[in-house]
């Protein structure tokens, strides 16, 4: 039987400057560079999640815009469903890092890319980063943009039935085509 997915939430997190900066956080135990999210409380809303996880991660109070994608990857305990808003930092941090954060970077968007330890979270900055430039743009020109709902509540698959590997699909698809 599938286990239920951890599910998470996070932030792009701009800071405007004359080339805007992304936020991205050292954790302590692993020294691995990553994106600012974290697990929902109890109770907690994806949103609500994010600002909290991204506040303790970044030190910075944050204003969250809209929602910019999912993040579904597998960690050691199963699969992770992270949730990602569009953010804006403050100029300074209000409050001293979470005790599983060793930095903050901030840096241009190609930097962060690349400096981000796991290559999931790389590719997934790499498509939705400039998506949250160009919105954090629009916004700072003063022009309205729509916000995106908050996603609807993931529903997990009661079993898996077939545990073959992709590989080993492919293999059984093109011996039945044959």
């Amino acid at each position: 039987m599938a286990r239920t997915p951890v599910l998470a939430a996070g932030g792009i997190v701009l800071r405007q400057a004359a080339t805007p900066l992304v936020a991205i956080v050292r954790l302590r135990k692993r020294n691995e560079w990553v994106l600012p999210k974290g697990k929902l409380d109890r109770g907690e809303t994806p949103r609500d999640a994010a600002e909290r996880e991204v506040n303790e991660e970044t030190g910075h109070d944050v204003a969250v815009h809209e929602f910019l994608g999912t993040l579904v990857y597998e960690s050691r305990g199963g699969s992770k469903v992270v949730h990602f808003w569009r953010m804006e930092a403050g100029a300074e941090p209000v409050r001293k890092l979470m005790r599983d954060v060793k930095a903050v970077e901030w840096l241009p968007l190609a930097d962060a890319v690349e400096r981000l330890s796991r290559g999931y979270e790389r590719a997934f900055l790499e498509n939705v980063g400039p998506i949250a430039m160009a919105a954090g743009r629009v916004m700072q020109t003063g022009t309205a943009v729509d916000r995106a709902p908050e996603p609807v509540r993931v529903e997990t698959i009661p079993e898996v039935r077939d545990r073959r590997s992709l590989v080993q699909k492919m293999r059984d698809w093109f011996r039945r085509a044959a």
